[in-house]
């Protein structure tokens, strides 16, 4: 095994047990940059050598005793809407190419302070809006979409071309791309990772979170970025908490999950799914089962308002966001990002009033259910990663989907309820491509996604694992190196 396919809590366990270096970990990934970029393109921007000063800083602070934590040496993407002093943060966008921030944002002088190593910004769907991520293709197959907007995160980490890294969530942008890579997505509670110096797309929507190989990988990022931040209006006054017990590593046995009640949607999140979708998350939420879970029959509120109110709140906000450079340089914006910010102009104060009313109730509504069970169990995406350049799903009854409506459909309620999300890996479709079961739970609930996700991990069934290890496909067919 190579270092750039280790894991983020196995390379800390190598580097301190002395049989890897960060300088190796970091040369390692950077070369898998190299090798996968040309088929991928994850990457807006490549810093090498500020990795690999970071790698042997790193080095030299062991070996002085300086531990800074799990993430010291180990090597990042940071998505293209987060500020880091001195380096491009363009947000994928001709509008600001050449932006430098004079300070980094809270969030990446957080991840500096564990010590980890910047290896790039990576790309994402312009100013965050949309679900496909144009530049970047998916590491299992390069003839089909990332997903999006964190679609350049996603991809990295799948790739091998980053250990982690962070996206942000104003509809789904984690965990679809996480989905339809193969990767782990974990989109917080609202407010529990700041998001100061992060490039909004909607104030009231927007998260910033982890992609990872695994769940505990996903623990110990979060452990690093949760905590307040005055800087950020919306930042939760909570202490800063070690979320690691909740993976707490060794063998998981049958009962694990005893006593956890989990949620399963009878309306909604199985309408309109691919059946190898429905498949591989039923057999996943029998698994949860299996270690002792208890399955309860639940029933969506306010499924028919999800759409709407998620347009209603995000729309408007954004427009707002970009209302200046909309007026002045509009033929900078890609057309699909233009037309969404215009239409923003026309959408009436009523409409927006009545979005953010209906988010209330709709808040209210889901934390009544989440009284009588811990978790909600459900597919993260209805399909698996489209073809690049096919606009719609057609499902069995006749009923035509936009690609992006489809993927935004199943996840949009956690956004505007605020409660935290996770996807976990859980199988592939006849075609080899990765399938996401979502978790998601009480606010500041994240400790019980993570033991859920992680006893489902540790034990999940070989039939989920069958296709794992698959190569990405160039487009002429031939295949690229192989990615986790």
């Amino acid at each position: 095994m190579q270092p750039y396919e280790l894991s983020l809590a196995a390379s800390a366990r190598e580097i301190r047990a002395g049989r890897l270096s960060p300088t190796e970990l970091v040369d390692s990934v950077l070369d898998r940059i190299d090798a996968t970029e040309p088929l991928l393109g994850a990457y807006v921007t490549v810093t090498a050598e500020r990795a690999r000063h970071s790698a042997r800083r790193a080095e030299r602070d062991l070996a002085a005793g300086r531990d800074t934590g799990p993430l010291q040496g180990i090597p990042m993407g940071l998505k293209d809407l987060i500020d880091t002093k001195g380096v491009a943060t363009s947000a994928s966008s001709r509008v600001r190419e050449g932006h430098r921030a004079d300070a980094d944002s809270t969030v990446a002088e957080r991840l500096d302070a564990a010590g980890a190593a910047l290896v790039g910004k990576t790309h994402t769907h312009e100013f965050a809006y949309g679900l496909t991520t144009p530049q970047t293709r998916n590491a299992r197959d390069a003839r089909r979409v990332a997903g999006g907007s964190s679609g350049g995160s996603a991809v990295a980490v799948a790739a091998g071309a980053a250990t982690f890294a962070l996206g942000t969530d104003t509809g789904g942008s984690i965990r679809v791309p996480a989905a339809l890579n193969g990767v782990v997505g974990l989109k917080p509670t609202y407010g529990l990772v700041p998001r100061h110096g992060v490039t909004p797309l909607s104030w009231s929507l927007d998260h910033v979170g982890p992609l990872t190989r695994t769940v505990e990988d996903a623990a110990l990022v979060l452990t690093a970025l949760a905590g307040y931040d005055p800087r950020d209006p919306a930042s939760l006054s909570v202490a800063p908490a070690d979320h690691r017990p909740a993976v707490g590593r060794g063998p998981v046995a049958a009962e694990d999950l005893a006593g956890l009640r989990v949620g399963v949607p009878g309306n909604h999140y199985f309408d309109h799914v691919a059946p190898d979708v429905e498949s591989a998350v039923r057999r996943a939420v029998d698994h949860l089962a299996e270690l002792g879970a208890e399955l309860v029959d639940v029933e969506i509120p306010m499924t028919r308002y999800i759409r709407a109110t998620q347009w209603g709140l995000m729309v408007p906000e954004a427009t707002a966001y970009h209302e200046r450079t909309l007026r002045t340089v509009p033929e900078l914006y890609a057309p699909d990002v233009r037309i969404l910010l215009e239409a923003g102009e026309l959408m009436p104060a009523g409409d927006h009033l009545r979005a953010r009313r209906a988010r209330t109730l709709m808040r209210e509504a889901w934390l009544g259910l989440l009284d009588t069970v811990d978790v909600i169990v459900a597919p993260t995406v209805p399909a698996t990663a489209a073809p690049v350049g096919q606009e719609d799903f057609t499902w069995p009854d006749g009923t035509v989907e936009t690609v992006s409506d489809s993927y935004v459909r199943l996840s949009a309620a956690a956004n505007i309820t605020g409660i935290p999300a996770l996807t976990v890996p859980v199988g592939h479709d006849a075609a080899g491509l990765p399938i996401g079961m979502q978790l998601m739970g009480r606010p500041l609930g994240e400790a019980t996604l993570l033991r859920t996700g992680h006893a489902y991990e540790l034990t999940r069934p070989v039939r989920a694992l069958a296709s794992a290890g698959r190569s990405a496909v160039r487009a002429d067919g031939a295949g690229a190196p192989g990615v986790l």
